[in-house]
């Protein structure tokens, strides 16, 4: 269960973050969205916490996760660019998570 709360938080956040990019380019009827998505995915993070996921795989996750969904989607749905360079600083970005789940395997 704390994986799935662990998901939705990642989905409220990667969903606030692209409404703020939406919202600062005029419609500012999706800051609304923005401050929802931020509000959730602290709920959701919170939840997943409380259901005892490590605080370190928790926020690791959350946040690489996060920032690889929001490369991609703003690449996909705003036109934004992804070089290579990106590319490395992701590949950067999940090797280190992994890392961190493996050290707290152990």
């Amino acid at each position: 269960m704390s994986w799935l709360l662990l998901s939705c938080a990642i989905a409220s956040e990667v969903g606030g973050t692209l409404s703020l990019r939406v919202a600062a380019t005029g419609r500012r009827a999706f800051y609304g969205v923005v401050a929802g998505g931020y509000l959730m995915a602290f709920v959701f993070l919170s939840a997943s916490l409380a259901m005892g996921m490590p605080l370190g795989v928790a926020y690791g996750i959350w946040t690489a996760v996060g920032i690889v969904l929001t490369v991609l989607l703003s690449k996909l749905l705003f036109g934004e660019s992804l070089t290579a360079v990106m590319g490395l600083g992701i590949a950067l970005i999940v090797g280190g998570v992994l890392l961190i789940e493996l050290g707290a395997a152990v």
